[in-house]
């Protein structure tokens, strides 16, 4: 696929579902208005720049759609996108720690800079509701979603996650922060202090967890994440117009914007170049474990570390970030926040 400025389909929306992409997908349910993007990257599934570059052209074509899709001759509102992964049993793993060392190793502060703006465009671009198209944004978490994958899902509007789903920020395991939106997103649905504990403690949370935490919306079984997508879609029809515009008031009242994410990137881009060796190794060692786990690096002598296991690493002793709660009776096959899902 060609640079930005050589795509002319960005500005035809009757092209849109035709778009060939290396590292996504997309399917759209013209009944249903639901446009579905499917992450499905080569190799580790982390967010690699060739992916980055292939949700980026495709949210400037929905920018550019006024809404609509032209399917079987006639155009189609979008009324729900959905951020989903075919990759088996993971979402996404966070940021491409084989080109960080690479990069680190080089000091190449611009091509550092050139990624994370990326990211930025791409997070801005989901936030702003794809230049304020009247849309639901839902992610859909099936298996781990780690770091820069997990900041990606946040930007939605609704997150479903399946109950076997693993989530967090593992970036201080190896002395840093998730730069791309997590902070400014976190602070706003949790609080400054609650939203730094979770960047500092390294923990690797359940579905549930984030739940009871308000992170999580929906709840669905193992297996069933769609079938709850589009349960989801039938039960909001409504009050759709009203939970957009309420959406759309919150970015207003208390807005995140393409600034302020882009100042925090440059923060996060300095304190990777001030990584020594220890945190090096240490995201080394993730890296060569995740090369090894999706079989495209060679066994090395350094003991792996499997995603999973992630969630075993102690956290840094600091208190949980909420009191137990009750757990509330749970509903097959989703369990949804009542507030949620109010007639």
């Amino acid at each position: 696929m060609g640079k930005l400025n050589d795509v002319p389909y960005l500005e035809k929306m009757e092209n849109l579902l035709e778009i060939k992409y290396e590292q996504i997908s997309t399917r759209f349910d013209a009944e249903q208005g639901v446009l579905w993007t499917f992450m499905n990257p080569k190799g580790v599934p982390c967010v690699n720049l060739r992916m980055l570059d292939d949700l980026f052209y495709h949210y400037k074509g929905l920018e550019n759609s006024s809404g609509e899709i032209f399917v079987g001759n006639t155009f189609h509102p979008i009324k729900y996108v959905i951020f989903a992964s075919k990759f088996p049993e993971i979402f996404n793993l966070g940021g491409d720690l084989v080109m960080f060392n690479k990069l680190i190793q080089k000091r190449d502060r611009q091509t550092f800079l050139h990624y994370a703006t990326r990211c930025i465009d791409v997070m801005t671009s989901m936030i702003t509701h794809y230049n304020n198209l009247p849309v639901t944004t839902i992610s859909l978490i099936q298996g781990d979603a780690l770091g820069g994958g997990f900041e990606a899902a946040l930007a939605s509007d609704v997150i479903i996650a399946e109950r076997g789903s693993k989530m967090g920020f593992p970036e201080i395991l190896f002395n840093l922060f998730p730069g791309m939106g997590a902070y400014s997103i976190l602070a706003r649905k949790l609080g400054t202090i609650q939203a730094e504990r979770m960047l500092l403690n390294g923990k690797i949370y359940s579905a549930q967890e984030m739940y009871e935490l308000g992170l999580v919306d929906v709840l669905a079984e193992d297996g069933e994440g769609e079938a709850a997508v589009l349960e989801y879609v039938q039960r909001q029809k409504r009050r759709a117009n009203g939970f957009q515009a309420i959406q759309r008031a919150r970015q207003r009242a208390n807005p995140v914007t393409r600034q302020e994410l882009l100042d925090i990137t440059t923060i996060w881009v300095d304190a990777v170049l001030r990584l020594d060796e220890n945190d090096l190794k240490m995201m080394n060692r993730l890296a060569r474990s995740q090369q090894k786990l999706y079989g495209l690096g060679e066994p090395t002598s350094e003991p792996a570390i499997k995603t999973g296991a992630l969630s075993k690493i102690s956290s840094l002793n600091i208190s949980q970030l909420v009191r137990p709660q009750p757990l509330v009776h749970l509903v097959s096959p989703i369990h949804e926040r009542g507030v949620a899902m109010a007639a």
